[in-house]
């Protein structure tokens, strides 16, 4: 399902992504203890964005077994809102003992092409651990 509405030059549109794979290696520090670790993750997201296979590289930084923070980018190859092209988003978030996920997307300035060139856009997610579908709210315009 996708929802988008739009005021002047600015969209906002909504989805859902879903983990395709998660493959993630401990880089540094000690299990049970604060430890950074790599994680190559392949989503596809429906609704206002279209794209399957996206890359995405995190390094996420474990403070104990459920609580942290991570950081990432992700190439986003396909559509928005039935605008083609691709872009990058600057992922900020973190996770807690309960479960909860919390997620700030950010467009790479300069990163987008095709016909989304010279996008801009913020979005977020909240996502529980063990989820594998996801809702995001993404808003944007294009210059």
């Amino acid at each position: 399902m996708s929802t988008t509405t739009t005021n002047t030059a600015t969209a906002t549109a909504t989805g859902n992504f879903t983990f395709t794979q998660w493959d993630e290696k401990p880089v540094a520090g000690a299990d049970g203890g604060a430890r950074i670790a790599h994680a190559a993750v392949t989503n596809d997201f429906t609704g206002g964005i279209q794209a399957t296979g996206t890359s995405c590289q995190y390094t996420l930084v474990y403070t104990d077994e459920t609580t942290g923070a991570f950081t990432g980018h992700e190439f986003i190859e396909g559509n928005i809102d039935g605008r083609s092209g691709s872009f990058v988003l600057e992922q900020r978030g973190s996770f807690g003992a309960d479960g909860t996920i919390s997620c700030t997307l950010t467009v790479h300035p300069g990163s987008g092409s095709g016909e989304l060139a010279g996008l801009a856009g913020t979005g977020s997610f909240t996502a529980r651990h063990g989820d594998s579908t996801v809702p995001y709210t993404f808003t944007y315009d294009i210059d």
